[in-house]
């Protein structure tokens, strides 16, 4: 009897995990065409020699692509302004997100009208968010700095989006407006999720609002904090399309990083081993700081046990 009702279980199981494989071969194949393979394509071009304008340009080269790549002389400056691009980008939103957060969880008057328009810059597309911001700082007829002079602010219009030590702060600017509120959602999650009684108590021992913050708010929201920061350090490190729409990463690539450099490499060059080559490296870094994210995590949980 025990033998039979184990064959049934045995059957059952074994059907389970035909329709299990059923329902995740849908995903299976588009992971596969869409992931998988251009992923393998970038990995074998990057030791090939690829030239989309010079077929005979072909055969195996080795760590040339990435030789030629660490020796271009747009390289350098390239990483100088993706890793200030990324910096500047994610203290802000975070700095910002966490403010707002912080003053949308306090009760007040209007309280979930003020939630929901703080997410329109979100739902924003990056396209209409930069042309829209490139017309509104435009020297001659920009609102922004029509606003500047008026206010006295600025003697005359400046072209921020012109300038070599000002195009890719302002684009940094843009971004921090447009993607803090991703922030603010997370963060205001995390802190409604923090137990009053905590705070009060805290409170009634005599600790003030800063030590509060620093003793109980931050701790609690560590985990979200990292998560996200994690998620945007490696989605604005590799971000294209923000400034590609503002400035095509000039003047003179004053505003050019790492993405912008992979399509000059690939649709201007049309060298496309040393594309794949640079690309292989950004994938590289994501790698590096996913390690390092989660070699921290898994600290952390070991010292909690």
């Amino acid at each position: 009897m025990a033998a039979v009702r184990w064959r049934g279980q045995s059957t059952r199981q074994a059907q389970l995990q035909r329709v299990a494989a059923y329902c995740l071969a849908p995903a299976t194949i588009v992971f596969l065409l869409l992931i998988a393979y251009p992923l393998a394509s970038v990995l074998w071009d990057a030791a090939h020699y690829v030239n989309l304008t010079n077929p005979s340009v072909s055969g195996f080269a080795g760590f040339d692509n990435f030789t030629n790549v660490l020796g271009d002389e747009r390289f350098w400056p390239d990483f100088w302004h993706t890793g200030l691009w990324t910096l500047v980008s994610v203290a802000g939103e975070y700095a910002l997100g966490l403010a707002s957060a912080i003053a949308l969880a306090q009760p007040s008057w209007g309280r979930g009208v003020s939630r929901a328009v703080i997410l329109i810059p979100w739902v924003i597309p990056i396209v209409v968010a930069g042309l829209t911001w490139t017309w509104m700082l435009t020297p001659d007829y920009g609102i922004l700095n029509l606003w500047l002079v008026k206010a006295g602010l600025l003697a005359k219009p400046f072209y921020w989006l012109g300038g070599l030590n000002t195009a890719l702060m302002t684009v940094a600017v843009v971004n921090i407006w447009r993607s803090f509120p991703f922030y603010t959602v997370c963060l205001l999650a995390a802190l409604m999720a923090i137990p009053k009684e905590m705070i009060e108590s805290a409170a009634i021992d005599g600790a003030g609002p800063i030590r509060r913050f620093f003793h109980i708010t931050m701790p609690s929201i560590r985990v979200v904090s990292l998560t996200i920061i994690f998620i945007h350090v490696i989605a604005t490190a590799i971000n294209f399309d923000f400034i590609w729409v503002m400035t095509q990463g000039g003047p003179l690539n004053a505003s050019e990083t790492l993405p912008i450099l992979i399509y000059r490499f690939a649709l201007e060059d049309f060298d496309v081993g040393a594309a794949s080559a640079l690309a292989t490296m950004t994938i590289g870094f994501m790698l590096a700081v996913f390690f390092v994210y989660w070699y921290g995590t898994r600290s952390r949980r070991a010292e909690a046990v």
